[in-house]
């Protein structure tokens, strides 16, 4: 996969693998057995495009690797392989610069815990603008006042805490801090997860209508499948940890080419009084700890063959835009 001419972030053959045994005793018991350690790969050679203005929506099951896979863009956590690059500059050396750091920020998915309990709105926001001199000080409350503004709160929350706001309110406060630093790519970690429905939505519209105003580049991550419809460009769809689907929201919707996009979709609740088929899906989610051979998904899946089961599939173009790791897309799609 190259990189696309337009690309803000590229990723390209990323893995995060966990060691589950640490310590002298596992070390020497390891030693004496010939065992080797035991690993967890929750993301596994993982590669996709963000392009500038773009909103691209990461889907999968619990456990898939998403919430791993935003750490590591957002520089909380380290890849073990591959390479992610920000405008074609190594993330790791964006990282390393405080200031350019900034470009990359999240909304995490619980805004209570994301917020300092013990701080007032104006500093949860205006702290990090001051510190590496975006604004100076003297213009710190008018510059929090504006952000609150564009973020639908009035001016009297600027000296209040994160526990006067009801949960809506504080996902605002926290979209409000990751804008404060004038980000590039905002990594939204199922970040309407965690609210009501009635709530959902009306962060879901704030962050379109900021989308538009301001030009964001964002990167969103659900479970939530009428979400992503609602709000992406394209869609990454995960299955322990490996990238199976790429494609335009209005196609992945429409002809999904992977077994498993498809029981994601069909699986989706919707009001209608016509009868529905749904693709027979056997079997649990594997172990991360002991996945398949082959395709991950060939133990659920009712188009596997022998082949499934010997080799992994690779990502293959196979329209413009789309991509998909399945060898037999043809009859699925």
């Amino acid at each position: 996969m190259t990189e696309a001419p337009n690309s803000l972030l590229a990723a390209r053959d990323v893995s995060k693998v966990f060691p589950l045994e640490r310590g002298l005793w596992s070390a020497m018991s390891r030693k004496m057995t010939g065992r080797p350690m035991r690993r967890v790969r929750a993301v596994d050679a993982v590669s996709f495009d963000v392009a500038e203005g773009e909103t691209v929506g990461v889907v999968g099951e619990s456990g898939c690797g998403k919430s791993t896979l935003a750490k590591m863009l957002a520089g909380l956590s380290h890849a073990n392989g591959g390479d992610l690059r920000l405008r074609g500059v190594p993330l790791a050396e964006v990282m390393a610069d405080p200031k350019q750091a900034l470009k990359v920020q999240m909304i995490f998915q619980d805004p209570q815990s994301s917020l300092n309990a013990r701080m007032k709105v104006v500093d949860i926001i205006g702290e990090a603008p001051v510190v590496h001199g975006l604004i100076p000080r003297s213009e710190k409350e008018a510059y929090v006042r504006d952000l609150l503004s564009k973020v639908g709160l009035g001016p009297e929350a600027l000296n209040r805490y994160p526990h006067q706001f009801s949960g809506g309110q504080r996902q605002r406060i926290g979209i409000a801090r990751a804008l404060a630093v004038k980000p590039e790519l905002l990594i939204c970690d199922e970040s309407v997860a965690a609210l009501d429905v009635s709530v959902q939505a009306q962060i879901i519209n704030l962050l379109m209508d900021l989308r538009r105003d301001l030009g964001l580049t964002m990167l969103f991550i659900s479970h939530d499948l009428s979400v992503i419809r609602h709000i992406c460009d394209r869609v990454v769809v995960m299955y322990l940890g490996r990238v199976v689907e790429i494609a335009p929201t209005d196609q992945l919707f429409s002809s999904p080419c992977h077994p498993y996009t498809r029981m994601l979709l069909e699986g989706m609740p919707r009001i209608s009084t016509e009868r529905r088929t749904f693709l027979e899906v056997k079997g649990e989610i594997p172990s991360p700890l002991d996945p398949p051979p082959g395709c991950h998904f060939n133990p659920r899946c009712q188009f596997k063959t022998d082949e499934c089961l010997a080799s992994r599939p690779p990502l293959d173009h196979i329209a413009p835009s789309r991509s998909a790791a399945c060898i037999r897309w043809r009859e699925i799609g």
